[in-house]
């Protein structure tokens, strides 16, 4: 079981996905906090899906290519990007970033060699915890009323 199918985070998901307005006022408060922090301490995109913890604490959108899941392939021999030569390669920083973070969390050094969904660019510029918390970062979307009422099964017709 997933951590977001858990219980209570389960039950805050499915509030907030019926109820936009409560969703809104969270978006609204907790994106410029989060933005900020992020963007000052690790170089954060806001791309609305974070990675961070997954790869060294190293945004993987501040690869010119917005590559997810490693390197290019032309990375240069000393570990610098080939679109930025002066600047190192964030998937070369972020593997030996990888391998300094406390063992705590075992998954942290492990959790660089797993595949990642690709960027929902519908996120972009959304909040990331909020994101986590609604399931959107998983593809968890909320079904629109409308639409929960054309997927229900209609009664049989008396004849």
């Amino acid at each position: 079981m997933k951590w977001y199918e858990w219980g209570p985070v389960a039950w805050a998901r499915n509030y907030l996905n019926t109820h936009p307005r409560v969703e809104n006022f969270f978006q609204v408060t907790t994106f410029p906090l989060e933005a900020a922090a992020k963007k000052l301490i690790f170089g954060c995109q806001t791309c609305g899906q974070c990675l961070l913890h997954e790869n060294g604490m190293t945004c993987p959108m501040r690869c010119p290519k917005t590559l997810r899941n490693g390197p290019c392939g032309g990375v240069r021999l000393n570990g610098h990007c080939e679109v930025y030569p002066e600047r190192w390669c964030v998937w070369y920083k972020a593997y030996y970033r990888s391998q300094t973070l406390p063992l705590l969390p075992k998954t942290w050094r492990e959790d660089m060699f797993r595949h990642h969904p690709p960027v929902d660019w519908r996120l972009i510029g959304t909040a990331s915890l909020l994101n986590e918390l609604t399931g959107r970062a998983h593809g968890i979307w909320p079904t629109p009323p409308e639409e929960k009422k054309k997927a229900a099964p209609q009664p049989a017709a008396k004849t």
